[in-house]
């Protein structure tokens, strides 16, 4: 287990500050997508999937949790939770907003955890240091993942579904991040 400090002393330059420097853009992307929107719209699907807007803002903070803990206590940090597939239970709660959440606190909640990770980054000893990948059929058997290769998972993932709330955005009322 990785000892993280909740002010962090390291400052972010280099290989650190360009890795916070992308996730924060995708996350700025994301979050764009759902400025000015009501409740009721956070949680309107507008296309053929079942994605709405809050629940992929929800789906993308519990996934950057949950990795972001898996930086600091390894392997049981992402069983059953989004990173390993086995909590298919909570799937259609994962990717909605239910009627008793708000987009706020969702994006309250994302900018909980994006703090969490970003000093998480800050204060780590060395990017190298990595953990064996829980079994699940999707990771090579024994296989380990860096802190540097879950930054750029949890950079790939927000930047996937950024685009993908780009595009439910533009069927809700036309609004789109760039362009």
């Amino acid at each position: 287990m990785i000892t993280v400090t909740s002010t962090a002393k390291t400052s972010t330059t280099g290989e650190r500050a360009d890795l916070l420097e992308s996730l924060a853009k995708h996350r700025y992307f994301l979050r764009y997508s759902v400025r000015d929107l009501t409740d009721e719209q956070a949680a309107q699907r507008t296309t053929a999937s079942d994605l709405c807007l809050g629940g992929l803002v929800k789906h993308v903070s519990d996934v950057e949790r949950v990795w972001a803990d898996f930086i600091v206590r390894g392997t049981d940090a992402v069983r059953g939770g989004p990173a390993d597939g086995t909590g298919t239970d909570n799937r259609e709660k994962e990717f909605t907003l239910r009627e008793d959440e708000t987009l706020a606190d969702v994006l309250d909640r994302y900018a909980k955890v994006a703090h969490r990770t970003d000093e998480i980054v800050a204060s780590l000893p060395d990017l190298d240091i990595s953990h064996p990948l829980p079994r699940a059929p999707w990771f090579e058997p024994g296989s380990r993942w860096s802190a540097r290769r879950v930054l750029l998972h949890i950079i790939g993932e927000t930047a996937q579904h950024a685009g993908h709330a780009d595009i439910i955005r533009e069927a809700l009322d036309g609004s789109k991040s760039m362009g």
